[in-house]
């Protein structure tokens, strides 16, 4: 029986759907996202879900956009229990090296839960290069690509 693997999308990456499809690069990773998100609910991967997941969406401000990510959280996420106190040290870390607060949280999280981290976020994948970080980090078609689901 094969194991699930976890798999961390960064709010970015959940959100690449509503973004403006009239650019090839997020059109690509669109597809990239919903055939994750289909392996997802087929059960080769799980998904892994923070509170950084919850306060971010909060934040969305179209309306339709922050139900259908809060769905999708609920309905396929496995919420992450994690030791808060080292997840925050290791997010005040990432911080202390440049990282903004919720991208050192969602990386933080990903850590604690050994999931493979996928964001969209081109400053974020060249910030983690830049820096140790403990899991797999990539963009959607990269990890697409790494898993042979293209």
């Amino acid at each position: 029986m094969m194991k699930v693997r976890l798999l961390y999308l960064d709010v970015c990456a959940l959100s690449r759907p509503f973004d403006d499809q009239r650019f090839l690069r997020i059109r690509l990773e669109t597809e990239a996202v919903n055939l994750i998100m289909s392996k997802v609910r087929d059960g080769q991967f799980q998904l892994a879900v923070s509170e950084a997941h919850f306060v971010e969406i909060r934040a969305v401000p179209d309306t339709i956009e922050r139900l259908k990510l809060l769905s999708i959280l609920n309905q396929f996420g496995m919420f992450l229990k994690v030791n808060k106190p080292v997840v925050r040290k290791r997010a005040e870390y990432l911080i202390e090296c440049g990282f903004g607060p919720a991208d050192a949280v969602h990386v933080s999280f990903a850590e604690a839960a050994e999931a493979m981290f996928v964001t969209c976020d081109d400053r974020l994948l060249k910030k983690c290069s830049q820096t140790e970080v403990r899991v797999w980090v990539g963009d959607p078609l990269s990890f697409c690509s790494k898993e042979c689901l293209l």
